[in-house]
């Protein structure tokens, strides 16, 4: 444990008080005695017959909080993931009978299989992950990157600041490399998924660093630049820069940025694409241009999504979903994703992310202000760049009891626009493409249902195609419902 993990209490028994800033020692014996316990790490209780009575270790509430957040998630998550773990085994000879039909019992043990080495391989990595945080924290990983930064970029604060939020990501990166590295080339070629060769994973990787040191510290530099510039509210201001910068962001990724991880092509077969104007036309939407992706060249997984904000939305399909889906059940899934526009769920979220950012930004501008934040979690020197560090790598440790929340939100909007996609093109495809991409995906058939309901943004397969299969049942009349009131 560091010496910012605790607070150092002076004996006032001898008339002399210490001041309880590290660095304001000063050359008398009372700071020098200071200097003393501190490095000790004891918290001096006042005594009253001598200067130090009795010494007895006290850590600071936060990095008690800390620790125990941090405890309380790193178990939380290795016994959902074990029970993840458990319930897919269990279950790994029996195809529910709704899949019977679609899903043979060997592609069913492969996707038990795949799902019980992800979960393995996962808790690896969530242990790792809170060491690794621990050492940045208390173990004094942020000071002394910071102090790297200033022998590089000089005492400028916003200059030295940048480097030292880039160093820091940069070491998180690094030490993350063993584990991408594992899963595409060890965990997803076992399961015939990587497509990735190792020179695209170098260019891929090089790539992100360039881009993020670009974009990351550009927006770190302005964000620091307005904590400096503008007064006790900063954080209001650099609230509403991160939120410009972010729009601009979702609205440049597709037509500036995209391009640098993957080739797009416009989408050639005339057939499919008289489909989806249809669609466009009767659900009211404007698109750009429907693209093509070269999804194959990373992994055998199929998706398509919606991106781009305005005039500049675009839709994309992976070409690997091309190869696996006709042309009408492209269609229904392109109606789900349809949906997450004309029933206003990413405006919701949008709106959501921004309403949180806000209160985030509010947060750090009173935390940053308090000397414990810092020392107690292992910065001796406040600075502003610690400050976003410290903010950005601590707060999930105490905010991860919403995840159920969010991942509730998210299922209810998913069954709202699986109700659309049935009204607006075709239900029934829809469920049997689903099915196809649960098979050609290895998705568990058969999740646990604690361990879903904490962390799935979807609903569990067998309770999402048994709604499709039936448009008639109660919960799919109302999500239908809902989606006629939000058209």
């Amino acid at each position: 444990m560091r010496l910012s993990a605790f607070n150092v209490w002076p004996d006032g028994a001898g008339g002399k008080v210490f001041e309880p800033e590290l660095g304001a020692y000063g050359s008398t014996r009372a700071g020098r005695l200071w200097v003393i316990l501190a490095k000790a790490k004891l918290r001096t209780l006042r005594g009253t017959h001598s200067t130090v009575k009795y010494v007895t270790l006290m850590p600071h509430w936060m990095t008690v909080s800390f620790l125990a957040a941090l405890g309380m998630h790193l178990v939380v998550q290795l016994w959902l993931s074990l029970r993840q773990t458990r319930h897919v085994s269990a279950h790994r000879n029996e195809v529910p009978p709704a899949f019977a039909d679609a899903v043979s019992a060997v592609e069913h043990a492969k996707a038990a299989d795949y799902t019980v080495a992800r979960q393995r391989f996962g808790r690896l990595e969530l242990v790792f992950d809170a060491i690794l945080l621990l050492l940045l924290t208390l173990g004094g990983g942020i000071a002394a990157l910071g102090r790297l930064a200033t022998a590089i970029a000089g005492a400028n604060p916003i200059w030295a600041g940048t480097v030292h939020v880039l160093l820091a990501l940069l070491a998180l990166s690094l030490a993350s490399l063993p584990f991408s590295l594992w899963r595409t080339f060890v965990l997803e070629a076992r399961f015939g998924f990587n497509r990735t060769t190792p020179a695209v994973f170098v260019v891929d990787l090089f790539k992100s660093f360039g881009l993020g040191g670009l974009l990351g510290g550009g927006i770190v530099a302005l964000v620091l630049w307005t904590m400096q510039a503008s007064g006790e509210r900063w954080w209001l201001v650099a609230w509403a820069v991160w939120m410009a910068f972010s729009l601009l962001l979702l609205w440049a990724w597709p037509r500036w940025i995209a391009g640098f991880f993957n080739k797009f092509t416009l989408l050639t077969d005339a057939a499919l694409r008289e489909r989806i104007d249809a669609l466009l036309a009767r659900c009211d939407f404007h698109a750009r241009d429907v693209y093509v992706m070269d999804g194959s060249k990373r992994s055998a997984h199929g998706n398509a999504y919606f991106t781009g904000l305005g005039r500049e939305k675009r839709i994309v399909f992976y070409d690997t979903l091309l190869q696996s889906l006709s042309p009408v059940q492209v269609e229904a899934v392109l109606a789900h994703e349809l949906a997450h526009f004309k029933l206003k769920h990413i405006p919701q979220r949008l709106f959501v992310s921004a309403a949180a950012s806000l209160g985030g930004f509010a947060l750090l501008g009173w935390l940053s202000a308090q000397d414990w934040f810092y020392t107690a979690l292992g910065v001796e020197q406040p600075s502003r760049s610690a400050a976003l560090l410290l903010f950005v790598l601590v707060l999930p440790a105490f905010t991860w009891i919403l995840t159920p929340l969010g991942a509730a939100w998210s299922r209810r909007h998913e069954f709202q626009a699986d109700a659309f996609a049935a009204r607006f093109s075709d239900g029934p495809e829809l469920g049997r493409a689903l099915v196809r991409l649960y098979r050609e995906n290895a998705s568990t058939l058969t999740p646990d249902p604690l361990h879903s309901a904490f962390y799935d943004s979807h609903p569990p397969p067998v309770v999402r195609i048994a709604r499709l299969a039936d448009p008639g049942s109660a919960q799919f009349a109302l999500a239908a419902g809902q989606t006629l009131q939000s058209t």
